[in-house]
């Protein structure tokens, strides 16, 4: 049932790309077919002059028909302009409707294991769509079903005439073909190498500093020029592909239009067909196979667009819901892990293995363990950026999948391992994008991080700009503004990943004194840690190891105190099911006495 409902969803999201469409579709053929017609005119007027102006001798004639002529012209030329206005607007009404979708599937992707590239490269298919739409691609498309008017007009003239242009239009019908075909794979190799040289690209920018200090710029730089390289190399193999196949088809529609003539010369002289003709049937044939040209001339631009438009359908029906979720109450009772394993989503490798604790409001959990160990696996599964394989995270007895995005996203603070803020103000980065003034949220979140005193020091205080990645403050105030976003609007789950990586004493005094209040309020708080000193406030500690959770239970059970030089830590005493975690709690307990 679930899964109709499904398929269903997809196949209405799918149909977003198109809506609306159909009448305008119509509407461009019927003005296609208004401009191909009135594209005899320049037939029709030659064959009048040199069959009816010149053999009369007559100026009256020669002006009326002209003053005709450029009447129909004018008209043709307000229709192919109607018709690239249209034509434009359908681009910018796709951007506005879709570009949002894409955007917002490509804020997804990085956690699914593609590439901070790969992700942007969903927006850029929204700009290939809408710039095919713009140019000279989509007219030639809408002309091509319309030749059999101009093969139609010049048989009526002569039928060898006709036969001849229907040969011509047949060949480059062919060529068009065999330029798809050719050009299919290598467009998508060309543009896999172009996502290859934006990777190297995007990682150089993103370790400036290392190749600065370390004096490997230069082989970065080389390895990035290999890309480049290799990008040029496909490039240039798809330009000489479809320059070829234009150059061949320009060449063929001189030859044609010269075989035209001399056909037509031939008829003359046998007295089948009249000197105003051979003009009309030369350019007719012209007009005829003019759209096939310019179909060849705009492959690529087609081939692009056409794989984005199918990118995008796949983006549209990515976020597909059978179900919209029901809004439920805030969460405020527990937590619940039930028997989770998770892998990662770009190689499926299970990364965590069989976890099961439950945590009730107002406790706070330790998560520590070995580097590798799966500690960081669990937050992306306990905030849901990760999914499950099997089992389950509950807020009060519902899955994560049950709860709306918007009203999930208010009962979760996060605080990432890595700190990235918005290039935005530090307001609108605690406030989480508010829409509307939240002054007072946001500085009570300020308060509880114990950044308030800092912030207001800025040049522009809260409305100070942060630049790209919040590169304009230090590492260890990105991380207390980080905490100040995660301790916004008061959320009844507050995780962090190693929250005093980047801290001095004053901002670990201010850590432990914020989860003493998200507890006080009876919030839930998860704290992955290396350092002892962040666990100073929790109720509970879970070892990770191996992918697995080797005990949980309260602190000190876990975490045996020092007793003095010549004591021995206990052994940390698992719950009933967990196995014993050898020597673990000893370990952590030295590092915090060095500490």
């Amino acid at each position: 049932m679930i899964s109709n409902s499904l398929a269903r969803a997809r196949k209405r999201d799918a149909a977003k790309l198109t809506k609306g469409l159909r009448g305008i579709f119509v509407y461009l053929v019927a003005i296609s077919c208004l401009i191909n017609v009135l594209a005899l005119t320049g037939s029709l007027y030659m064959m009048q002059v040199y069959d009816r102006a010149l053999s009369s001798g007559s100026v009256q004639t020669l002006i009326a028909l002209s003053v005709i002529a450029l009447v129909l012209f004018l008209f043709q030329g307000g229709f192919d302009a109607v018709r690239s206005r249209i034509l434009l607007r359908i681009g910018a009404r796709f951007d506005r409707d879709i570009a949002p979708t894409a955007h917002r599937v490509a804020i997804d992707m990085p956690r699914f294991g593609f590439s901070t590239t790969e992700a942007i490269e969903r927006g850029r298919d929204v700009d290939t769509v809408r710039s095919f739409l713009a140019g000279q691609g989509p007219g030639a498309l809408f002309d091509m079903p319309w030749i059999p008017i101009y093969i139609g007009f010049i048989y009526l003239l002569h039928p060898w005439l006709g036969a001849l242009t229907l040969a011509g239009a047949v060949v480059l019908t062919l060529l068009t073909i065999a330029s798809e075909v050719f050009a299919r794979n290598i467009s998508t190799e060309a543009r896999q190498s172009a996502i290859g040289r934006s990777l190297i690209a995007e990682s150089n920018a993103r370790n400036a500093e290392v190749l600065k200090a370390m004096g490997f710029a230069g082989r970065a730089t080389r390895r990035f020029a290999e890309a480049n390289e290799a990008h040029l190399e496909m490039q240039s193999r798809a330009s000489d592909l479809v320059g070829s196949f234009g150059a061949f088809s320009k060449v063929l529609r001189m030859i044609l239009q010269s075989a035209v003539l001399g056909l037509g010369a031939f008829l003359t002289i046998k007295g089948e067909l009249s000197a105003g003709a051979i003009i009309a049937a030369s350019v007719a044939s012209s007009r005829a196979l003019a759209p096939v040209d310019q179909a060849i001339a705009n492959w690529r631009p087609f081939v692009a667009a056409r794989q984005a438009f199918a990118r995008l359908r796949e983006t549209v029906v990515a976020l597909s819901q059978a179900v919209e979720p029901m809004q439920l109450p805030a969460p405020h009772r527990y937590l619940k892990v039930d028997r989770i394993t998770v892998s990662a989503p770009g190689t499926g490798q299970v990364l965590l293995s069989d976890v099961s604790f439950d945590v009730m409001a107002g406790q706070a959990v330790g998560i520590i363990g070995p580097s590798g160990g799966g500690k960081t696996t669990l937050v992306r599964a306990l905030t849901g950026i990760w999914p499950t394989l099997r089992g389950s995270v509950r807020l009060d007895g519902a899955e994560l999948e049950q709860w709306p995005e918007e009203d999930l996203g208010r009962a979760v603070g996060y605080l990432p391992q890595e700190v990235g803020l918005l290039d935005a103000t530090v307001e609108e980065n605690i406030s989480r994008l508010a829409e509307h003034d939240d002054s007072s949220g946001v500085i009570a979140a300020a308060e509880a991080a114990g950044m308030h005193d800092l912030i207001v020091r800025l040049p522009a205080g809260y409305r100070t700009p942060l630049g790209p990645q919040g590169m304009a403050i230090s590492a260890g105030q990105r991380q207390r503004i980080g905490l100040a976003r995660a301790l916004y609007g008061n959320p009844f789950l507050v995780i962090m990943d190693e929250p005093n990586s980047n801290l001095d004493g004053e901002g670990e005094a201010a850590l432990t004194k914020a989860i003493e209040q998200l507890k006080a309020r009876g919030a839930i708080v998860i704290i992955v840690a290396h350092r002892p000193s962040a666990l100073a406030a929790v109720d509970l500690v879970g070892v990770i190891q191996a992918g697995k959770l080797a005990a949980f239970g309260p602190k000190d059970q876990i975490i045996k105190p020092s007793l003095g030089a010549a004591a021995q830590p206990e052994p940390s005493k698992p719950m009933p099911g967990l196995p014993k975690v050898a020597g673990f709690g000893a370990q952590f307990e030295a590092e915090r006495v060095s500490a």
